[in-house]
């Protein structure tokens, strides 16, 4: 049996702690042993199998009162300390921190090491310390999993000859939902409301394409991440009185019931990882409109015009004209979503976890 253990900061509901939750249930029923070792414990976490152990290897009560540079050095001791106590066959670690923890934390332990990059890494590896850590840590681990070519093409050539690209899986609920008889004349969107999905813009696009088609309304589906974009959505909807055609859905669990109903999904981000949501989106069969954002991630899996729409990051006239051209060729927009709902084949569950086996054992075997 392989004991691995993974290495993140909590499983509080986001992109990679859905990855990592989905990724370790499923381990656990091919005979793994698995850990996951983690800063803290989050208010509203994805469910993990009873099977997979939970260890805290973030900071005690007791050392919140210490100075920063003490706790910095802390978390890496007690990652370190449960390396070399559970003497894991590998580890896996996922997101910024938790990759430079992790390489540092098992330095010369001859464990060998997988780090996962989730984000776009111009938008978050561009601090002066990142850009001397990179080049310097980032050769170090047995290898690394990217969401895009254009993601692993920013860090070593030392590291990405050693990598691999591996999609997001999406769950099932969001595999073979039937499309509707008829879809209702609603624009979707879903995510957290935060400033880079760039939701202002499409709230403005929204604005007019409901002067050309009154009859349609914009839903956003997603919780508040209280930087204030919330907050700004709100006055954009006030100050054009667009209370009864533009709504804050809020956070929702029922997504593969609510949005497949919609005409079209629409997509706004500035920059992405690999968006979950627009995975999900397209795998319900939607017709969707979607920025070709870096790190590249609507580019990987959709194809302009084949199975989906793309458009610059940022250009309100392309997103007006791109929902509008959905709502007003229907004929268009239903073969677009077939088209996309074809990406469930590759991005299942099972379909995912085959692709992180086969990485993992070659990496053991080359190790």
């Amino acid at each position: 049996m392989r004991k691995v253990i993974f290495h993140l900061n909590c499983f509080e509901q986001g992109g990679a702690e859905r990855v990592v939750s989905n990724l370790v249930n499923q381990l656990v029923d091919k005979d793994y042993e698995i850990i996951a070792a983690t800063q803290w414990q989050g208010e509203n976490e994805f469910r993990l199998d009873e099977r997979v152990r939970r260890i805290h290897v973030g900071l005690k009560p007791e050392d919140e009162k210490k100075n920063r540079l003490l706790k910095i050095l802390l978390r890496f001791h007690y990652l370190r300390k449960l390396v070399k106590a559970e003497k894991p066959d590998l580890v896996v670690s996922f997101t910024r921190r938790a990759n430079y923890r992790a390489i540092i934390a098992t330095l010369f332990l001859k464990v060998p090491l997988i780090t996962a990059v989730r984000q776009d890494p111009k938008s978050y590896y561009n601090s002066t310390a990142d850009k001397i850590l990179v080049p310097l840590l980032y050769r170090l681990p047995e290898g690394c999993v990217f969401q895009t070519n254009e993601q692993m093409e920013y860090f070593p050539k030392v590291l990405q000859r050693k990598s691999r690209v591996i999609l997001n899986p999406v769950n099932d609920k969001y595999l073979n939902v039937p499309a509707p008889a008829e879809r209702e004349k609603t624009v979707v969107q879903s995510g957290r409301l935060v400033g880079f999905k760039n939701q202002e813009m499409l709230f403005r696009a929204f604005l007019r394409v409901h002067e050309k088609h009154p009859d349609y309304i914009l839903k956003l589906y997603g919780g508040d991440s209280f930087d204030g974009t919330k907050e700004k959505l709100e006055k954009i909807i006030k100050d054009h009185q667009a209370e009864e055609y533009i709504k804050l859905m809020g956070a929702c669990d029922d997504l593969e019931k609510e949005l497949p109903k919609a005409a079209v999904y629409a997509f706004s981000s500035d920059y992405e990882g690999m968006p979950n949501a627009l995975l999900e989106a397209m795998v319900l069969g939607m017709p969707c409109v979607a920025t070709d954002c870096p790190c590249g991630g609507p580019a990987t899996v959709m194809t302009h015009e084949k199975d989906g729409l793309l458009i610059p990051v940022g250009d309100e006239d392309a997103m007006t004209e791109g929902i509008c051209r959905l709502i007003e060729n229907r004929e268009l927009a239903e073969q677009l979503g077939a088209n996309a709902r074809k990406l469930g084949d590759r991005i299942n569950g099972p379909a995912i976890l085959k692709e992180w086996q086969e990485y993992m054992e070659k990496v053991l075997a080359n190790k």
